[in-house]
């Protein structure tokens, strides 16, 4: 665990495997990554992928300098690896890679200071859309994390969100605390594509 920018340590449950909860916990790097990695694949699988690449990299933990030099090739390699990292492994590498260097060109390679002293929502969702990677569906997300999980709460930050800022809802990884809340936020995302393939048909 880590303690954040409140003062409060942090304990997720989101990848559901206990060493890959605890670096998403402790290194804000890790979150943000696995929120990158959170397309096209279970949402557990893209948020253990931060730990099995420290691992693969030889480390704790992730270095958004140390990823942003990687040779593109090899860093590439390290997800394409068997087990591969993700579904789409050689784009995905590229995209945290880009990452990793916006973020050591424009917050000093510290992920943290992306929120840390944000003061608004929207100040918060501007500088999250403005990360390679993060459209506004994710950037949404991924504030909503911040805010219900890690503490990370400007004013605003709900609405900011949007719908995945509201309390009491299991619509997003945001809403992940264990094995039962995963299992309710499957079934809203199922409904959900049902639903919308459903409208999508021609009457």
């Amino acid at each position: 665990m880590r303690q954040n920018n409140r003062g409060k340590a942090v304990d997720l449950r989101i990848a559901q495997q206990p060493e890959a909860d605890e670096l998403l916990g402790r290194s804000p790097l890790a979150a943000m990554v696995g929120m990158l990695l959170d397309q096209q694949v279970p949402m557990e699988w893209a948020f253990s992928g931060p730990y099995s690449l420290a691992q693969r990299m030889g480390s704790d933990d992730l270095d958004a300098h140390e990823i942003a030099a990687y040779d593109p090739e090899a860093f590439a390699g390290l997800f394409v690896t068997k087990p591969a990292l993700h579904r789409y492994p050689g784009s995905m590498a590229k995209r945290v890679q880009q990452l990793c260097q916006f973020l050591v060109a424009e917050y000093g390679g510290d992920a943290s200071a992306v929120w840390s002293d944000a003061e608004t929502g929207a100040e918060l969702l501007k500088r999250l859309k403005a990360l390679p990677g993060f459209g506004v569906q994710k950037a949404q997300i991924f504030l909503a994390l911040l805010g219900k999980q890690l503490h990370v709460r400007p004013a605003g930050w709900r609405a900011a969100a949007g719908p995945y800022g509201e309390a009491g809802s299991h619509r997003s990884v945001a809403d992940i605390t264990g094995p039962e809340s995963l299992a309710r936020v499957r079934a809203y995302k199922q409904e959900a594509k049902a639903a919308a393939k459903a409208a999508a048909k021609p009457k």
